[in-house]
């Protein structure tokens, strides 16, 4: 079993930055990881992942150019940098681990682990 820990979150103004944390219990250099995030009442959606090397990062549409994704592999960390933060960026944010098979994954059910999920909150 692995256990992913998110940090991080808060509760911010429109335009402030964010650096949401996601530490592994185990090694994971070798895997994909991922962030997605879910809005009350709506489904969790992908928000960017990034290979085992960090070599690929790949991003939702609605959060490229604000939010970088990123990744320590000897911490087994991963981190979401979020710039300029939005009111319809509020949601639970949780990270994820990715299957062996999978280099890069945006679907869900790619992934295999995941964390708690911590609370972004944007206010206008």
């Amino acid at each position: 079993q692995v256990q992913l820990v998110e940090s991080g979150g808060g509760s911010v103004q429109a335009g402030d930055s964010l650096r949401l944390s996601c530490a592994a219990s185990r090694t994971s250099s070798l895997y994909c990881m991922g962030w997605f995030r879910q809005a009350p009442g709506k489904e969790r959606e992908f928000v960017a992942a990034i290979s085992w090397n960090g070599g690929t990062m790949i991003y939702a549409d609605s959060v490229k150019g604000r939010f970088t994704i990123s990744r320590d592999n000897p911490e087994n960390t991963a981190y979401l940098h979020m710039n300029s933060l939005k009111p319809e960026d509020t949601a639970v944010y949780f990270c994820a681990r990715a299957r062996p098979s999978s280099l890069i994954a945006t679907r869900r059910g790619d992934y295999e682990y995941w964390g708690q999920g911590t609370q972004v909150t944007v206010s206008s």
